[in-house]
């Protein structure tokens, strides 16, 4: 590990030197790369040398010890010393996870899809309370977010909405949140009183840059349709939603939340590139073998992944067996904890699948 860490730091030594000649500045391009190259490498190479210090104090701790002391100084040093191997052994397990291969998809903004699933209106109602869940978390990220389509139903609920993100690193904060996620409780509709169990659907896909997702024209099948207002003077008159359908996979995206058609299809389009990015990468990662499995990003979307039980007022995360209680704040987008957590538990599983090979 110290030996490929001493190569980082080399390396970046290297781009912090490219970064000081004028030179670089004639070619923007490369000037970018090496930028972004450098700024990559920033974290990793500063803790390596908060480690390196760390070690120096330890060696000069150490060495005291062995010299001649008071029975004041000794036991200074000697608590000092205890201090810098917990403070060294920490570094070093950062350094460890900052090694880890990144996922090239991490910083990128995200495409975010809820669906209802099973329990009907009182599933389209909880879809509906998941997706402003995330709403609220990436207010509280300061993140951006906007509607792509979107088929409420009558009395505030979603049987499908799709969100796009914009935010750096969105990618990384939501790619755990693929999955089914159930509610048990006692629905507004539900007359009777008596406890129902629903489950609404999320996938959460990258989105796809143009230059790893390109799209024959040819493969397209456009369509125009009516939008569905709201009713009323909101009718719309034109047709402005657009229906693509992509004939090699069969794949139906429909977008009409926007007032124009271009609007529409460029937005359409977005989403059907970023669900055929996340066919090839599942692809890619079948391929990698079982070892995925055992991960908490399986991304498997019929895995049951989290439970909303109201009456104990507490969320649990199957995965890694978090419970974590209050309901009306983690609706309210204060699920921080639960996604540090499901990144923790991802990076030990890949801390020990590394150590195993």
């Amino acid at each position: 590990m110290f030996e490929k860490l001493a190569e980082v730091e080399q390396l970046y030594q290297e781009l912090e030197r490219r970064m000081a000649d004028p030179a670089l500045l004639n070619d923007m391009d490369e000037y970018r790369r090496v930028h972004k190259q450098y700024s990559d490498l920033t974290e990793i190479v500063a803790k390596y040398r908060e480690y390196q210090n760390a070690a120096r104090q330890l060696d000069e701790t150490e060495q005291m010890l062995r010299g001649p002391l008071d029975d004041d100084l000794r036991d200074l040093a000697q608590s000092e010393l205890d201090d810098l191997k917990e403070r060294r052994a920490a570094l070093e397990q950062q350094l460890k996870v900052l090694l880890l291969p990144k996922d090239p998809n991490d910083e990128k903004d995200v495409i975010l899809e809820v669906r209802a699933a099973a329990g009907g209106e009182e599933a389209a109602l909880f879809a509906g309370e998941l997706l402003r869940m995330y709403m609220r978390y990436a207010e509280k990220r300061g993140w951006n977010y906007e509607f792509l389509s979107s088929n409420e139903t009558g009395i505030g609920g979603y049987k499908e909405a799709v969100l796009e993100i914009h935010g750096q690193g969105a990618y990384s904060a939501f790619k755990f949140e693929s999955g089914v996620h159930r509610v048990q409780r006692v629905p507004v509709t539900e007359a009777s009183g008596r406890m129902q169990t629903s489950t609404a659907t999320v996938i959460v896909m990258p989105e796809a840059e143009d230059v790893e997702i390109e799209i024959n024209p040819n493969d397209l099948i456009r369509e125009h349709t009516l939008s569905q207002g709201a009713g009323g003077q909101n009718v719309q008159k034109n047709e402005t939603a657009v229906r693509l359908i992509h004939k090699p996979t069969g794949m139906v995206v429909t977008c009409q939340d926007q007032r124009s058609q271009l609007q529409n299809y460029e937005k359409a389009l977005r989403v059907l590139k970023a669900r055929l990015y996340d066919i090839e990468m599942q692809k890619q990662q079948e391929a990698i073998g079982t070892s995925r499995k055992g991960m908490v990003g399986s991304g498997d979307r019929s895995e049951k992944i989290r439970t909303y039980h109201f009456p104990q007022d507490r969320m649990t995360d199957h995965r890694i067996g978090l419970t974590v209680h209050n309901l009306p704040a983690i609706l309210d987008g204060d699920i921080q904890h639960v996604i540090d957590t499901l990144v923790s538990a991802d990076q030990a599983e890949k801390l020990k699948q590394e150590t195993e090979e």
